[in-house]
């Protein structure tokens, strides 16, 4: 999640356009679609946890980012996967409380991001995620690039992360996380950028594909998991559009966030602490993935 739970969210923007898109997409199959805000770019704000492995076993293996990739209807295309936060930012807490230039302001480097209540840490959920997420894209010839893989002491900071995606030419970015709400605030939702211009950030070329990525993100998403849009950010359709966060200011390729559920919440911690949930989660987010990819 991207923000501190203690900072009240700025008002958001939700254009018609990211609706409207959602709702031609997915809204006339399902019954319905429904998140926070976060410090540095998590979506939503988070308290500080702890590093606890999965509680339960990963029911995907790990793809190589090296493997030969086969032939598919994605081939050609790269993707890069930002993996919310790190494990290990809790032992660096002066390091991301730095500020960065996010173009329109600064803000803190990076958060620790939160947790369930029994000790599952959000970094290590995004990065189970992503995993599984590269090896659905990688099955379908994407090039896939994490932002980082459990390889630095801390970070990398937002302004670092939305470089690698803009570096590498991304066809699309998307952001994993999970949001850390108050209890009874349930279900996923997808950030999108807003129309930004300011220092370093121009979001002008990336809004209207953006929000394409988020609806059809958030429409498999729904079919996929079974969870419903947030009901407590979003106004039911999944998607909050929002100016303040670095990693979609900076961007100069389509990106969005992806806070997949409230850990805080007991009935969305069961999901997002399920294995076999947390494989339908990347399928959701790889099949939006490639629809937006394929037109």
């Amino acid at each position: 999640m991207p923000y501190d739970d203690s900072v009240p969210p700025t008002r958001r923007a939700r254009p018609l356009l990211a609706a409207a898109a959602l709702a031609a997409l997915c809204l006339t199959t399902i019954t319905g679609c429904g998140g926070s805000p976060d410090t540095a770019d998590g979506a939503g704000a988070k308290a500080s946890t702890s590093a606890s492995t999965s509680p339960s076993a990963s029911a995907a293996p790990e793809a190589s980012p090296t493997a030969s990739l086969p032939q598919g209807p994605l081939t050609g295309r790269t993707v890069v996967i930002d993996p919310g936060h790190n494990p290990r930012n809790r032992e660096h807490t002066k390091e991301i409380n730095e500020q960065v230039d996010i173009g329109t302001g600064r803000k803190e480097c990076d958060t620790t991001g939160t947790s369930t209540d029994d000790g599952y840490a959000e970094a290590r959920f995004t990065l189970d995620v992503s995993h599984r997420l590269r090896e659905l894209l990688q099955a379908q010839g994407a090039r896939v690039l994490l932002t980082h893989d459990d390889d630095r002491p801390f970070g990398p900071c937002i302004d670092e992360r939305a470089r690698i995606g803009n570096e590498a030419k991304a066809d699309a970015v998307v952001s994993v996380h999970a949001d850390g709400s108050a209890v009874g605030n349930r279900g996923f939702h997808v950030i999108l950028p807003a129309a930004v211009k300011g220092g370093g950030a121009d979001t002008s070329k990336i809004v209207k594909s953006s929000a394409d990525l988020g609806a059809r993100i958030a429409g498999h998403f729904v079919r996929t998991t079974g969870s419903a849009p947030s009901n407590y950010i979003g106004g039911g359709t999944g998607l909050d559009t929002r100016d303040d966060l670095g990693g979609l200011n900076l961007s100069t390729v389509p990106k969005v966030f992806v806070e997949c559920g409230n850990m805080r919440d007991p009935k969305d911690a069961a999901l997002l602490t399920d294995a076999r949930w947390r494989q339908k989660a990347a399928q959701g987010m790889a099949d939006g993935i490639a629809a937006h990819l394929k037109g």
